[in-house]
């Protein structure tokens, strides 16, 4: 008799995902007590297909998976949508389903493969709740990569270099929750500032330019 394939249920926030086949989508995904996992969604890309705005760049789900230790790959069973970057307000969607691709994104390149790491999950999914809340998408970027920087100890102690508007936003940055940041005092040229601080960090690290980081400019430009 062969051995049974243990079936897993979990919250999960999806990072992303890919074609495969004619009809099946290859999802990332992070779950919040077993890591990054990667599976295939059976018939994802059917017009009736169960998983239906369930395999968004960042909603949070709740799933089941099928994991065998022979296969690098998980079976995705179900995907039920908790919340989702497709249910913002009409104000905030365009802005909003950019900024959660490129959180998903940032996601994606610093979660390992079946590492739990909580602090990465509950950091996206209180973004997806900022954003629903209509907190400024910019101020809650640099909000967001200062955090994943500072998880992964790769933000510097020395902010000599920094403004006096960007030191005082980071300072409120660690004790203002996501959905509050639009309450932090904060001008353009702070924000602007940040990001090419943040931009540099990630790009020495990763040692690429994320594909969500220039939409997210060429967005800006023709704004």
């Amino acid at each position: 008799m062969g051995r049974s394939v243990p079936l897993y249920t979990a919250d999960a926030l999806v990072l992303r995902t890919y074609a495969l086949g004619e009809a099946d989508r290859l999802v990332v995904f992070l779950t919040r007590d077993r890591g990054k996992k990667r599976g295939v969604a059976k018939s994802a890309r059917r017009p009736r297909s169960r998983f239906m705005g369930a395999l968004e760049p960042l909603t949070e789900a709740r799933v089941a998976y099928f994991e065998s230790a022979r296969r690098e790959l998980v079976g995705l069973n179900y995907a039920e949508t908790i919340r989702s970057p497709l249910g913002l307000t009409h104000e905030v969607a365009q802005e909003g389903l950019t900024h959660a691709a490129y959180f998903a994104e940032l996601l994606n390149e610093w979660a390992q493969e079946a590492d739990a790491d909580e602090r990465l999950y509950r950091l996206g999914a209180s973004m997806l709740e900022a954003l629903a809340a209509g907190a400024p998408v910019e101020p809650l970027a640099r909000y967001f990569e200062y955090w994943l920087l500072r998880l992964q100890g790769l933000y510097p102690d020395a902010k000599d270099s920094l403004s006096a508007g960007a030191r005082t936003f980071l300072t409120a940055a660690r004790t203002v929750a996501p959905h509050e940041i639009g309450t932090v005092p904060v001008d353009a040229k702070a924000i602007r500032e940040l990001e090419r601080v943040h931009r540099s960090l990630i790009t020495m690290h990763l040692e690429k330019t994320l594909k969500s980081d220039r939409v997210l400019r060429d967005l800006r430009r023709h704004a």
